[in-house]
């Protein structure tokens, strides 16, 4: 089955799609409240924003993940061997560990200059991911 959808002429670039649509819930959420952090949005409820958009956001990241595990299943050996797949997979590591930092530290709640320095480093791995990810089929 797995072969399959490589070969489909829809399946894999409908598992494409999926996947972009999922790192756009993931990441436009993730920015979002990221702003609100640095204080725009001032008069949005930081608590009821995080609900709403680290939600979505995780909504977003299984919709991405489940999507990029099938289109992995399709060709693991090639994927496992390009340095551009490994290096994603990578940042995804250190992305979910800045994460689990951010809220282990209660970041949310303090929206120091610690917390501020993380959203930062988040938006940068996220788009380090994404970079790689558009990079894995060209080198």
């Amino acid at each position: 089955m797995l072969s399959q959808i490589a070969t489909h002429p829809i399946a894999y670039p409908a598992l494409e799609v999926l996947h972009i649509v999922g790192i756009g819930l993931l990441l436009g959420n993730l920015v979002l409240l990221e702003l609100r952090i640095w204080g725009l949005g001032a008069q949005l409820p930081v608590l009821a924003l995080a609900r709403l958009a680290l939600g979505l956001a995780l909504a977003g990241f299984s919709i991405a993940a489940a999507s990029g595990l099938l289109m992995f299943a399709t060709q693991p050996m090639d994927l496992l061997n390009n340095r551009t797949f490994v290096l994603k997979m990578g940042l995804l590591l250190l992305a979910g560990t800045n994460a689990a930092w951010f809220h282990a530290r209660g970041s949310l709640l303090l929206m120091d200059r610690t917390a501020k320095l993380q959203t930062l480093l988040s938006v940068g791995i996220w788009l380090a991911v994404i970079i790689c990810g558009r990079f894995i089929a060209y080198l």
